[in-house]
């Protein structure tokens, strides 16, 4: 994929700008799963060349022998995954996750057990549910590149 993408991390203290993305993937490793405190972890392959930090930088930390994990030191969201074939990004931290589906994946048979009923969950919605999570007032980065943040009041 080429284009401009840009991320960052929850709260704007590390952004990103890539320029040529490979393929999109989840993996269901352990590793990534403990990283991303979540079933799998979304990440698409960046061209290091066309990648640029242009705020901040991600923290490391070596989950193996071969793997660095990155992510913001000041709020923790996760990254990236290093190794010496490359760089991954993680596919939320993007400002537009929603153009980077998914097309393969990765260690399959370390997925968890449930995880392919998973969407077929009831789901959940209620007028006071919704009415709460209106009212929350955010202090997350938003969707965009910002000149300086947090801004000032």
């Amino acid at each position: 994929m080429q284009g401009i993408f840009t991320g960052g991390c929850q709260c704007g203290a590390v952004r990103f700008r890539a320029e040529k993305l490979g393929r999109p993937s989840i993996c269901h490793c352990r590793m990534c799963q403990k990283q991303f405190g979540g079933f799998f972890a979304p990440l698409v392959t960046a061209d290091q060349a066309h990648l640029t930090w242009t705020r901040g930088q991600p923290s490391l930390y070596r989950s193996s022998a071969k793997v660095k994990r990155g992510f913001c030191g000041k709020c923790g969201t996760p990254l990236t995954y290093q190794s010496d074939e490359g760089v991954e990004l993680a596919i939320g931290a993007f400002d537009h996750p929603e153009l980077i589906e998914p097309e393969i994946q990765v260690n399959y048979g370390k997925r968890l057990p449930w995880i392919d009923h998973l969407f077929e969950k009831p789901q959940f919605s209620s007028p006071e549910h919704e009415a709460k999570w209106a009212a929350v007032e955010s202090y997350q980065h938003p969707d965009h590149d910002t000149a300086e943040w947090p801004p000032k009041d």
